[in-house]
């Protein structure tokens, strides 16, 4: 069970000016509204915690690592103890910072891990296992409705409250536990990705193969499997069908190459793997929120710059 506030923080109090705390037995839940600049504001806590930028800005200090703009739809789950130094360069009283720090149970984390081991085991025959690092994503949808869900959730007077949250959290947990292991796989280089994990290979061509036509028929082939296990393999693993993935993976290419600004967008749809340029800018607006256009637009004066979170 949890224990309450497990936040511990040397100035954050005096610069927070609406917290609100909902401590239920398998988590605790933190929304922080920040109303004034600030840097180098020590955060931490006693347990591990998933935090999420939900307006504004801020600027994160981990260790070993550079600081970096963390952005509303990005979040970071981070392990017990782990220290954070931030800085609110933007936050004002009429424009404030606002951001969710999920402090979760050690046992739930741990019933998840198991129940991946025993329910869902990975491809590669490595284990399931709780994060002992800084892991910074862009969430996925699902990612962000659950977070959403669980803000209602803590904050509804209802008798079965505590079930509800637990079943969301696990779940939750699931999602997170996946983006991790396929933010993994994407990170090995192309070299070094192992020749007897089927999704290793599958990932490799695909992101080598992105201006051709790929097909789940034509990367079962490639995995050795039946489609169908295969759909199920990657899906299982990745938390995304393979055309997800082929998607996700042409969007990210069309953002790095729309960083050119010789570039036109035609060219940038083609390169990688649209045939048509209106369903390329619809899905790009998808995904990202805005028109290629206006994504290149931005990224390409002084002021732009891509996020560095993983997707």
């Amino acid at each position: 069970m949890m224990q309450t506030d497990h936040l511990r923080s040397s100035s954050l109090q005096t610069l927070v000016e609406n917290r609100t705390t909902y401590c239920l037995e398998s988590l605790e839940l933190n929304l922080f509204e920040t109303h004034a600049s600030a840097a180098a504001v020590e955060l931490r806590f006693d347990q591990p915690v998933l935090a999420s930028m939900i307006r504004g800005r801020k600027i994160m200090h981990l260790r070993n690592e550079p600081g970096f703009a963390f952005l509303p739809g990005e979040s970071i789950l981070l392990p017990a103890g782990e220290r954070m130094v931030i800085d609110f360069p933007d936050a004002t009283e009429r424009q404030p910072t606002k951001c969710l720090a999920l402090a979760i149970d050690d046992g739930e984390v741990n019933q998840v891990v198991q129940f991946l081991n025993e329910q869902r085991p990975r491809t590669d025959g490595a284990e399931w296992s709780a994060t002992d690092y800084n892991f910074h994503f862009t969430q996925q949808p699902a990612i962000t409705q659950l977070l959403q869900r669980l803000v209602f959730l803590c904050a509804e007077d209802h008798p079965s409250k505590d079930l509800f949250v637990q079943m969301h959290l696990r779940e939750l947990l699931i999602r997170v536990l996946q983006s991790e292991s396929r933010q993994q796989l994407l990170r090995i280089p192309d070299g070094q990705r192992p020749a007897d994990n089927p999704l290793a290979v599958v990932v490799n061509y695909v992101r080598n193969h992105l201006d051709e036509k790929l097909t789940v028929a034509r990367l079962s082939r490639l995995a050795c499997m039946s489609e169908s296990a295969f759909y199920r393999a990657f899906r299982q693993e990745l938390d995304c069908s393979p055309v997800e993935f082929i998607n996700q993976e042409r969007l990210k290419l069309a953002a790095s190459l729309l960083l050119d600004p010789s570039r036109s967008i035609r060219e940038v749809a083609l390169r990688c793997g649209f045939n048509s340029v209106s369903y390329f800018t619809r899905q790009f607006g998808e995904h990202f929120g805005k028109s290629p256009g206006v994504y290149q637009s931005e990224r390409t004066t002084p002021a732009g710059r891509p996020s560095t979170a993983g997707k």
